[in-house]
């Protein structure tokens, strides 16, 4: 029997069911998700738990994966392969992360709206996140639908952003949340990038919105206007009628597509509660203003 696809939100969530990701997947389910997430750019998969090697595995069927980004240097320290992006409140020897560790005020940044990978070049296409420990209160991931923010924007705020193009930086996202203190060489090798703020949804034909906390700067506009234009955006794209909160169970895998929607962690309760969450991403085959042109 094929995978199965039971819609959640029209348009927006699905859930995918009847496929065991701990297994090879048949060319004729690969097509099925495929559809299914062109067509919803939120999946849900349930269960069981994947292995690093399992999920990695899975993940390729949908492309490139995208290295890792870290900010920790001794390879001794990193939980998980360069592959694999550690989501987690973990250490290397799975103890919970201090208040003052540079990877826990890393992480803090993922409890801003965001778009993964938006500060490369090659810019994050889909993100497959999985669960492996349930938290009782909070942790929760939402998401939100940028083609529905860009469709709530009046008309003339739609003519006005048609053509701008907008500078990502890893470094900005992360000064806002209080982490610094990048040395030359981070920044080195996490140049800027630039993307267009309208995107164009395949599938559909649907214009979108591509915003992140990683966005700070508008070509050709001082920099305090264009901040406020892109936190405007976001109101408009992250009302609730516009957002789907996903409530973790261990073993779930959500699959997004990262060119039309943000995504955000929720605060869970204690901090000090164990939150082992692991992220492949897929990166995009071009640029997206080349992809534009």
């Amino acid at each position: 029997m094929s995978a199965t696809v039971q819609v959640i939100r029209p348009g927006f969530v699905a859930e995918i069911g009847n496929v065991d990701l701990r297994t090879v997947i048949a060319p004729d389910d690969v097509a099925i998700i495929q559809n299914a997430v062109d067509n919803h750019p939120v999946l849900v998969f349930r269960g069981p738990t994947l292995t690093n090697d399992q999920h990695i595995a899975f993940s390729k069927n949908f492309g490139n994966l995208s290295r890792a980004t870290e900010y920790q240097k001794d390879p001794m320290k990193r939980r998980l392969g360069g592959e694999m992006t550690d989501a987690s409140n973990l250490s290397e020897d799975n103890q919970v992360l201090g208040a003052g560790d540079r990877r826990r005020m890393n992480n803090l940044g993922s409890r801003r709206w965001h778009t993964d990978g938006s500060y490369k070049a090659l810019s994050g296409k889909y993100s497959l996140l999985h669960c492996h420990t349930e938290i009782a209160d909070g942790g929760q991931t939402q998401f939100a639908d940028m083609r529905g923010g860009y469709d709530a924007l009046p008309e003339r705020m739609k003519q006005l952003i048609d053509k701008l193009v907008v500078v990502h930086s890893i470094f900005y996202s992360r000064e806002v949340v209080g982490f610094g203190g990048f040395s030359p060489e981070e920044q080195s090798t996490l140049p800027q990038a630039r993307h267009p703020l309208v995107r164009v949804h395949p599938a559909s034909g649907r214009k979108s919105l591509y915003i992140s906390s990683h966005a700070w700067h508008i070509e050709g506009w001082p920099i305090p206007e264009g901040i406020d234009l892109l936190h405007e955006l976001t109101e408009y794209a992250t009302q609730p009628d516009n957002v789907y909160t996903h409530q973790w169970q261990v073993g779930d895998l959500t699959m997004w597509d990262n060119r039309f929607t943000m995504h955000r962690a929720r605060r869970h309760w204690p901090e000090t509660a164990v939150r082992d969450m692991r992220r492949t991403t897929i990166e995009e085959a071009a640029p997206p203003l080349q992809q534009a042109a």
